[in-house]
């Protein structure tokens, strides 16, 4: 049998106007966000110089076609994610307002005092915040699933804090800090084997995995247009049509309603009910050319080239003294974090910054399990599509030299 196809990453970053003006940047800073290609960059300004204006709005032809653009771009979306329609895809300004909109609508709507509340040590402040404002208004109680000794979930504890109060697990798909995969379908069936709803954040797998909901099997899914190739300020929530029929409008104004009068308001039906106001229309057109440029590489050939990038930086790593990761499970994707003994990660991110090295540095959004480790931060090194070999071994080089000047 021939050996599988080699995923050209050199090739690919050509397609990245922002690489191909900076060839010494080396990027490795993807969870934060990732840049955009040719295809993305266009498709937004042949929106705005063909077909600019408000959608679901005026009869002209501009409005007609700015609405087709829009409402493609759900379709897209619903095609990336394996929806079974269209109207199943919510834009939003991002996963986190996506989250929000689940908390103040959904959860708003569903729950009672005393009801319980499921989220794992691996959250970013995301999907913690929103549901710890929540539970002290209404009186919800919030479980945490701790860690294992290799940094991946404590199943054995989730399992335990499952219980006939249970509304709701919220789980990411990928520790935007780790790197560690939770074992979706193993918590989504046990969760709703309890009669629980499960939201998965994909912030950080959607430009990794395939997203396909309906094998999933989750009742909510949330990512954002920026980690995924896509431009700033939108994002997506997917729930099937009967969960969107049963949440309230949670803002208001715009195309989400139905009719207003000073009598009462009725309201649109799912998905405009949750779009308030003026959507980012440019946005969702640029989200959808990013999917579509997405969908059409080779994604078993990108799942490998990123594995076994992933794969060279950590036999690199291992080879550092003081260099000290703060998960070793398996399966992780493409994301490490590292500490360094007594040296702290923001002078090494100083000192890699000045080799053109672009790392994170920091909580990464994520205090809790910053504390649960015992640490203060780490620096993370986020890899994705374009990253090279020669990527790998500029900032492994560079921590090594690093180091040695520091210890």
């Amino acid at each position: 049998m021939p050996p599988p196809p080699a995923f050209d990453a050199v090739a690919l970053r050509r397609q990245f106007p922002l690489l191909a003006n900076e060839p010494a940047l080396v990027y490795l800073d993807n969870a934060a966000t990732t840049h955009k290609p040719l295809a993305v960059l266009a498709a937004e300004r042949h929106f705005y110089e063909h077909a600019n204006a408000n959608v679901h709005r005026s009869a002209h032809r501009l409005a007609h076609a700015a609405t087709e653009a829009f409402e493609g771009a759900r379709r897209t979306v619903a095609r990336f994610l394996g929806a079974a329609s269209a109207a199943e895809v919510v834009f939003t300004r991002g996963a986190t307002e996506a989250i929000n909109l689940v908390a103040q609508s959904w959860a708003r709507a569903h729950l009672r005092p005393g009801d319980e509340i499921v989220l794992s040590m691996l959250e970013h402040h995301a999907n913690i915040v929103p549901w710890q404002l929540l539970a002290a208004e209404r009186g919800l109680v919030l479980r945490v699933i701790g860690l294992a000794a290799d940094g991946s979930l404590d199943l054995d504890a989730f399992h335990a804090l499952l219980g006939p109060r249970t509304r709701l697990v919220a789980v990411t798909a990928l520790s935007n800090a780790s790197g560690v995969r939770p074992p979706l379908g193993q918590m989504i069936a046990a969760a709703q084997a309890i009669g629980a709803r499960v939201l998965v954040d994909a912030a950080q797998a959607a430009a990794h995995d395939r997203l396909d909901v309906s094998t999933l099997g989750a009742d909510f899914l949330v990512f954002s247009g920026h980690k995924v190739f896509g431009p700033t300020g939108i994002g997506v929530l997917w729930a099937p049509m009967a969960v969107l029929d049963s949440m309230p409008p949670w803002q208001g104004g715009g195309e989400m309603i139905e009719r207003v009068s000073f009598a009462g308001t009725t309201f649109n039906r799912p998905p405009y009910r949750f779009e308030a106001g003026t959507p980012p229309i440019a946005q969702a057109v640029g989200l959808a050319a990013a999917l579509d440029w997405l969908a059409g590489l080779d994604r078993a050939a990108l799942a490998r080239h990123e594995a076994q990038l992933l794969q060279r930086l950590e036999q690199g790593l291992a080879q550092l003294r003081q260099v000290h990761p703060i998960a070793s499970a398996a399966g992780r994707g493409p994301v490490t974090s590292l500490t360094f003994g007594a040296v702290h990660p923001f002078d090494v991110a100083q000192f890699l910054d000045a080799r053109d090295i672009a790392v994170r540095v920091g909580n990464h959004c994520a205090q809790p399990l910053m504390e649960a480790l015992g640490v203060n931060g780490t620096l993370r090194i986020s890899l994705c599509a374009y990253n090279t070999e020669a990527d790998v071994e500029a900032v492994l080089a560079a921590l090594s030299d690093t180091l040695e000047l520091l210890a």
